[in-house]
């Protein structure tokens, strides 16, 4: 490992400990245990499923679009971990807090925020108001995902470039 890449990862997993180790509250253990789930596979894909079904014919096309971003997100997903496998944080640190059961796939990037940001992506352009409170549960699902112990920041931010940029393309595409 080079000298940048080792201090790299050095800062990363600081970043990791502290949000991992340092920041455990059993108020925020409640939040982060229940809103890592809306970046799920069953969240994600039954919440575009209603809304397609849902939704009103003019607004029906952003839930297209979701969807799209969502299916279209994970290709890059499941090379990225197939070709470069990364050892989820608490396989590499022992003093990991981890909260829930272990996955078996590798960590990087991280599904979980690449999926919440390429459904909310949509939405947020077009309906700029809601961008702040989609923004914010984007980010709770990816900060969860540290501090459950199954992500370094490195996974959650390239997730959310994936699952943004998905959400982008999918807007232009099907717009």
């Amino acid at each position: 490992m080079s000298k940048v890449v080792g201090w790299l990862y050095e800062r990363e997993c600081t970043m990791f400990r502290f949000v991992n180790l340092t920041c455990h509250s059993r108020y925020l253990t409640s939040v982060f245990g229940f809103v890592t789930h809306a970046g799920g596979a069953r969240a994600t894909i039954l919440s575009t499923l209603l809304l397609i079904f849902l939704l009103p014919a003019p607004l029906k096309t952003w839930a297209f679009q979701a969807a799209f971003a969502l299916a279209v997100s994970h290709i890059p997903v499941h090379f990225i971990k197939k070709h470069y496998p990364r050892n989820r944080p608490y396989l590499a640190l022992p003093e990991t807090k981890i909260l829930v059961y272990p996955l078996k796939d590798h960590s990087f990037p991280s599904g979980h925020t690449t999926a919440i940001f390429s459904v909310l992506t949509p939405f947020i352009f077009h309906i700029p108001s809601l961008a702040i409170p989609l923004i914010t549960l984007g980010s709770l699902v990816a900060l969860s995902r540290i501090y459950l112990g199954h992500h370094y920041p490195s996974d959650v931010l390239v997730g959310f470039i994936l699952g943004g940029g998905s959400g982008i393309l999918s807007t232009l595409i099907l717009g």
